[in-house]
């Protein structure tokens, strides 16, 4: 059942009242104006979290990899497969996107509070172009920070349990995540000549959309 290929609300265990706000976010577009104007973004002020879909949907809020479970299951409901890809950074937190794919080209759902980790329309032919496209941007203060990404991961791997209906944080299908085989983005030898950002980008930093009131927790999601 869980391999269906268009599920119902009810097969993958959501409420009715669940099931009309993610079925009613019929394309891609309107899946990231979801998680980016219809979710708060979870600064996990009272801790790490790691929310299934009903989680997010009960809270309002989320964080990347959450937005990407949540974006997932909408696709799949819409008929598409719910991948999801990882981005593995250097001394920088991972981001977790979900992606779909329009004329044979890859596009992505992304939640970020800054605007550089977003959405990216299905203009690229394979995922590690799409991957690329978020490299300049992706950085830790001054550096770039990007190193590897996944493959397109199905979740549809794992139990809806997991990361759909889970009462407790997902960390067992975050894990899993991690454990995937991931792929170099560029040499060391490379990494080491990158030029870090300069005083403009870094001051960029400060457009965020949603404020914490520990400003600099803010900037880190």
């Amino acid at each position: 059942m869980r391999r269906k290929a268009r599920p119902t609300p009810a097969e993958l265990g959501l409420s009715a009242a669940e099931g009309r706000v993610l079925k009613d976010l019929r394309t891609p577009q309107r899946i990231q104006e979801f998680i980016v104007d219809g979710l708060k973004t979870n600064f996990e002020e009272e801790g790490d979290t790691l929310r299934s879909v009903q989680g997010v949907l009960k809270h309002r809020k989320a964080h990347c990899i959450e937005a990407a479970f949540t974006a997932a299951c909408a696709l799949w409901l819409a008929g598409e497969p719910p991948l999801i890809m990882d981005l593995e950074a250097h001394r920088d937190s991972d981001h977790v996107i979900a992606l779909f794919r329009r004329g044979g080209c890859w596009g992505a759902i992304s939640k970020s509070n800054h605007v550089w980790l977003r959405w990216r329309d299905p203009v690229y032919r394979t995922p590690r172009e799409l991957a690329m496209s978020y490299f300049h941007e992706y950085t830790n203060k001054r550096n770039k920070s990007l190193r590897t990404y996944s493959m397109p991961i199905d979740m549809r791997r794992f139990p809806i349990d997991g990361w759909i209906t889970n009462k407790d944080d997902c960390w067992e299908v975050g894990a899993a995540l991690c454990d995937v085989r991931h792929f170099r983005l560029l040499t060391p030898a490379q990494a080491r000549a990158l030029a870090p950002r300069d005083a403009t980008e870094m001051r960029a930093d400060d457009l965020v959309q949603y404020e914490s009131r520990d400003r600099k927790r803010a900037r880190r999601y």
